[in-house]
């Protein structure tokens, strides 16, 4: 199937989820200063958009060294974003990442660039875009980029959005993620068995 650079851009959109994390943003960030918020986001952001381009370049390898197939990254990464999107939907005391933003300190890579942006379901997707089409890498960095500078913008406008939609609001903007996320985690889990059966 050949997928758009469109298309790419909204599901990297959707498996990194910047709506959905404007929650745990708010609140693991709540004591941070306002300018040094903005420079902890841009840093995690960055850090994420680096972690998954490695995948781009090094997924293939990790998964042939690991000897793993395309099935198996469509089965697992299925399952890691539904239960993800189980946590958004029937909310769970300790937050979406086992977090409940009680922390004081400053978080650096875990939870917010890592599993929050960069997350399983995400390395999975672009592990498998370039897969399926490793003439297209440009395309892949590319859709990459625009959809990392979109989670930049709704992020560092997050407290703004927070306020705007309220807690109900909020929280309802996170139970229509975690449904929308449950569907690509099916279709996900369906393109993978479907694949494990068609080489039986």
């Amino acid at each position: 199937m050949d997928i758009s650079l469109t298309s790419t851009i909204v599901i990297l959109l959707m498996v990194m989820d910047p709506l959905g994390n404007i929650p745990v943003f708010v609140s693991l960030l709540h004591n941070v200063p306002g300018r040094r918020r903005k420079l902890v986001i841009l840093r995690e952001c960055a850090i994420a958009f680096a972690t998954l381009v490695f995948f781009v370049f090094s997924g293939r390898r990790i998964l042939d060294v690991l000897g793993l197939s395309d099935s198996s990254l469509n089965i697992a990464g299925g399952v890691i974003l539904f239960l993800i999107a189980l946590r958004l939907i029937f909310k769970h005391p300790e937050g979406v990442f086992g977090t409940d933003g009680s922390d004081d300190t400053e978080p650096f890579i875990v939870p917010l660039a890592i599993p929050s942006i960069a997350g399983p379901s995400a390395i999975a997707t672009v592990i498998l875009l370039v897969s399926r089409a490793p003439a297209r890498v440009t395309d892949w960095i590319l859709a990459l980029a625009m959809a990392s500078m979109i989670t930049v913008v709704l992020l560092l406008a997050a407290e703004r959005i927070a306020h705007m939609l309220g807690t109900r609001g909020l929280a309802a903007l996170e139970r229509l993620m975690g449904l929308i996320l449950t569907a690509i985690a099916v279709e996900m889990l369906l393109k993978g068995i479907e694949s494990f059966v068609s080489t039986l």
